[in-house]
């Protein structure tokens, strides 16, 4: 086991309604095939005097703000305080935590929004796992599919680990601050409170609370 790669390492899960989704579980890439059905069975059992039911498996928090513009569909939970603005596009499979932004045509797609992320400004982040207070600046992406479609596997340290998935695309610890068009490509893991420049192109592994410069030159913080 890659302890630095474990849920329990990378997540604080009392700063998310989907803490119960990452039971049994040893990586947090393994939740991404259960988030569409966890969210359905969640949000049935969520209290009507915090959120609405807007239509079929999407679920709002009453003191979110969701714009107009903005398009949400099923399964989803918007959590409280929360903001959708202008011209997001929710596709589905997606938890959006208490006081968490999702910006001006930014889309998501089979992801988990721990409390207080930011994906403020076109992003697309997609088959991934932000943690508590995670931020991607403006234009970064995740990348979830590989050119060639083969199953996507984490790198870490020259080895490989199966992941079984052909849909992966990031999974981001709590506090990470990801730099301005960034493209993270699939299977890309970064541990807790770590920094990423701005137009870096990041795959595999980096370790918590560095400084990710370029490919290979990663630093750690003093």
């Amino acid at each position: 086991m890659y302890e630095e790669l474990t849920i329990a390492r990378l997540y604080d899960l009392k700063e998310t309604i989907a803490t119960r989704l990452f039971d049994g579980l040893t990586y947090p890439w393994e939740a991404l095939p259960k988030i569409g059905e966890f969210i359905v069975a969640l949000g049935k059992t969520l209290p009507e005097d915090e959120y609405d039911q807007v239509k079929e498996n999407v679920w709002i928090a009453k003191d979110a703000q969701v714009y107009p513009s903005a398009l949400i569909n099923g399964p989803a939970i918007i959590g409280k305080g929360a903001q959708v603005r202008h011209c997001a596009f929710i596709r589905g499979n997606a938890i959006v935590g208490e006081g968490a932004v999702v910006g001006n045509s930014t889309e998501l797609k089979n992801v988990v929004l721990f409390n207080k992320v930011q994906v403020p400004h076109y992003n697309y982040v997609g088959d991934s796992i932000l943690g508590y207070k995670a931020h991607m600046g403006a234009g970064s992406i995740t990348s979830n599919v590989k050119s060639d479609k083969t199953l996507v596997d984490v790198v870490v340290n020259g080895e490989r680990i199966h992941t079984g998935l052909k849909k992966f695309g990031a999974m981001l610890g709590d506090g990470v601050e990801v730099g301005c068009n960034t493209v993270m490509n699939p299977g890309t893991v970064i541990g807790s409170y770590s920094n990423v420049y701005p137009l870096s192109m990041v795959r595999g592994f980096v370790p918590e609370k560095s400084i990710y410069k370029k490919q290979g030159e990663v630093v750690k913080k003093v």
